[in-house]
């Protein structure tokens, strides 16, 4: 008994393994989906001038009355680094939000409406991709579970296994392809979108590492699936060896 029980919580442990790889790549797939934190960086924009009675080295302050005209406008841009700002914002696929100067919260505007419209198609491929990556992903997180839990026969495995596998691995590859359209995307947008967005620097932020992430342990997911397919199909074949070489000591040495 106990050499046909050992493969057997083998497989339940791989198959717990598949599962919870493919369940970590599901939730980072959709905090990674729903987040404004793709990319992150700084703009450089000019200081305003102080109103009122305001100051701070957030705003530029003229003891001059006729602060607004032409030359002081001109002094800002010719002083140098000091009569500028560096505001903070940060962009995901849905949303760009940047921090507000002499103000609290941010200011946020739709990321599509930044991109070129040239790129949009791509941009709403990318999404369309993001999408069926997380349905795949919970798809394959369902077949996985009933695996694990209504596991009534050792064929009806190896099916719902073979599909799961397949699911996760089509997954996988929409994943990739959804990561890098919308990094092309962003770089074009940095390079031709409005030139009261574009970013003076920048690099990727958390939910892109999130994004990526997902990914792999979707793909670790996929190749611990085949894997366990692989080993439960050369296990029938070796037990149907051993059973075809009884059979046939059997029928040369009958027994009386």
């Amino acid at each position: 008994e106990m050499p046909t029980s050992i493969p057997e919580a083998d497989r339940r442990h791989r198959a717990s393994a598949a599962f919870s790889l493919s369940f970590l790549s599901l939730i980072f797939s959709i905090t990674a989906f729903s987040s404004s934190y793709w990319c992150e960086g700084t703009r450089k924009v000019a200081k305003p001038f102080c109103k009122g009675d305001s100051k701070g080295d957030l705003c530029i302050r003229f003891n001059s009355p006729e602060g607004n005209n032409s030359q002081a406008v001109q002094y800002i841009w010719e002083t140098g680094d000091d009569k500028f700002v560096e505001k903070k914002f940060h962009a995901g696929i849905w949303y760009s939000c940047e921090e507000m100067i002499n103000e609290e919260g941010e200011k946020c505007r739709s990321f599509i409406s930044l991109t070129p419209a040239s790129d949009r198609g791509v941009l709403w491929l990318s999404i369309v991709a993001e999408l069926l990556y997380v349905v795949l992903l919970l798809i394959g997180n369902i077949l996985m579970s009933v695996e694990i839990c209504y596991y009534s026969s050792v064929i009806d495995g190896l099916k719902i296994n073979a599909f799961s596998a397949v699911v996760t691995v089509l997954a996988g590859l929409l994943g990739m392809v959804a990561h890098m359209m919308y990094t092309t995307v962003f770089q074009m947008t940095v390079n031709l979108g409005p030139e009261d967005w574009r970013p003076h620097t920048w690099d990727y932020g958390w939910s892109y590492g999130l994004a990526w992430t997902s990914f792999a342990c979707c793909m670790a997911a996929a190749v611990t699936t085949i894997n366990k397919y692989t080993k439960t199909i050369l296990e029938f074949k070796h037990r149907r060896k051993k059973l075809e070489r009884s059979f046939r000591i059997q029928y040369r040495f009958p027994e009386h």
